[in-house]
């Protein structure tokens, strides 16, 4: 029998040609765009931004009912019908929707693709905060579990979206863990930070850990202060090695880690607008940023030839969120 015709001669030269091939890893560049069709991920937080997830303040808010106050809290609820307006003013939906306009307008005229969530149904009125739902790593999506039941919810649209796109799902957090990606932060692409706080448990953070640890990256866990939820209120990357941070929130460690890693840092004070921190590096050194910077920051700003985009965003930040939480970049460049 001629060798060829030998089927075991067959079937290991099937194996040769077609069998289990693990390298290269998910994560390579050339991997996903093959399988994938792009390189989606991001492993920094100051690249340029190429397509980012965003949801336009719409009808989900006109759940919010001015006669359902909460005198204790000075503001507007109702916990049965799943709802929490965040301020004691409530703007109308057009002024929010004008202002998250301009943040898109700033976005694609900086070359950066939106892509929007979809299927937001009421009572998801935070829906335009899509920095919380997921946590955007190297190769794809970690999918969130939103800590309060006003936010539960969220994570089917992210996750119909992201099926759309076709972005991979790493993980879904699961069991009792509880995150929110306005509380994880890369430093650099081989360090992250998360801030353990009323919304983030050890649950979730050890879920996040297991998939970061097979990337390579160590995993930094900052606990914030008394009932700060998320670690974009204290800290945000502005450049590979400058960060905006307010050290009233921060602990001292993560501030001397800082410097270990070459993060310079800018600190804002207590008589600074604390929402400038909150704001969004569309590449390397150029910020998008709301109004309201003191003279000093903008001067520490100049100085460090960080060119900031500055627009009013007072509006959506009365829903509680601001330029930082209203975008969740799905691809950065890598620096």
């Amino acid at each position: 029998m001629p060798i060829s015709d030998d089927p075991s001669y067959q079937y290991n030269m099937t194996i040769k040609m077609f069998g289990s091939e693990p390298e290269p890893p998910f994560e390579t560049p050339q991997e996903l765009t093959r399988v994938w069709g792009r390189n989606w991920g991001v492993d920094n937080d100051v690249g340029q931004i190429r397509s980012a997830l965003m949801h336009r303040p719409g009808a989900e808010l006109s759940i919010v009912d001015t006669s359902k106050r909460i005198d204790e809290l000075g503001t507007y609820g109702d916990l049965e019908a799943g709802w929490y307006w965040q301020s004691s003013e409530v703007p109308p939906i057009t002024d929010m929707q004008q202002q998250h306009d301009a943040v898109v307008r700033i976005l694609e005229a900086e070359g950066v693709e939106i892509e929007y969530l979809e299927g937001v149904e009421s009572p998801r009125l935070k829906s335009c905060y899509t920095r919380d739902p997921l946590i955007m790593i190297k190769g794809g999506a970690i999918v969130c579990r939103m800590a309060p039941q006003i936010r539960r919810g969220e994570e089917l649209p992210v996750t119909r979206t992201l099926a759309r796109l076709g972005i991979p799902i790493l993980r879904t957090i699961h069991s009792n863990g509880i995150i929110e990606g306005g509380s994880f932060a890369w430093l650099n692409s081989s360090t992250a930070v998360i801030g353990r706080s009323i919304r983030v448990n050890d649950e979730a953070i050890s879920q996040l850990d297991e998939v970061l640890k097979r990337q390579g990256v160590e995993l930094l866990i900052v606990d914030l202060c008394g009932y700060q939820i998320h670690i974009d209120g204290a800290f945000v990357m502005l450049n590979p090695g400058l960060a905006l941070v307010d050290p009233a929130q921060l602990p001292y460690w993560f501030l001397q880690k800082l410097i270990s890693l070459g993060i310079d840092t800018i600190e804002i004070s207590p008589t600074d607008n604390s929402w400038i921190i909150n704001c969004l590096a569309v590449s390397p050194g150029r910020v998008i940023m709301s109004e309201g910077a003191s003279p000093r920051i903008t001067d520490e700003l100049t100085r460090h030839k960080v060119e900031i985009l500055p627009l009013a965003y007072d509006r959506v930040q009365l829903n509680g969120g601001g330029i930082h939480c209203s975008t969740c970049p799905l691809i950065r460049d890598a620096v």
